[in-house]
């Protein structure tokens, strides 16, 4: 009994000794693996891929909501996968959606965005 009581304390002491960017990214588990590798992509990740990353945070923001409700539409009203991440601007840990990168509400959100509008306009000449 008190070697279990022993080991009990000590992982809960290792947990709070734990930094924050560990605790978080055990919180997301396989899904912060995913996103590391590159197998899921954040709307700001592909901002950046498409050289729009010198947009205002508050037009990144609103890029996200675009795609959000584009992927809800396009999925039957199913939120994509979230994870936690530090926000770029503030450091502070926020929960993002994370999409496979050729996700069809990705380009869907460019279009109906007038931010990013001529960002797909440029992505479907260039495939054209």
């Amino acid at each position: 009994m008190h070697r279990t009581v022993t080991a009990i304390r000590r992982t809960i002491a290792a947990a709070l000794a734990a930094g924050q960017n560990l605790r978080y990214t055990a919180l997301s588990g396989e899904v912060a693996a995913l996103v590391a590798a590159g197998r899921l992509v954040r709307t700001g990740d592909v901002l950046d891929r498409l050289g729009a990353g010198d947009l205002p945070d508050g037009q990144k923001s609103w890029y996200g909501r675009h795609v959000a409700k584009a992927h809800r539409a396009m999925h039957g009203g199913a939120d994509a996968v979230r994870v936690w991440a530090q926000h770029r601007a503030t450091g502070r840990w926020i929960h993002v959606h994370v999409y496979r990168p050729a996700e069809p509400a990705l380009f869907a959100g460019l279009a109906s965005y007038k931010a990013t509008r001529h960002l797909a306009q440029a992505q479907f000449t260039a495939a054209a």
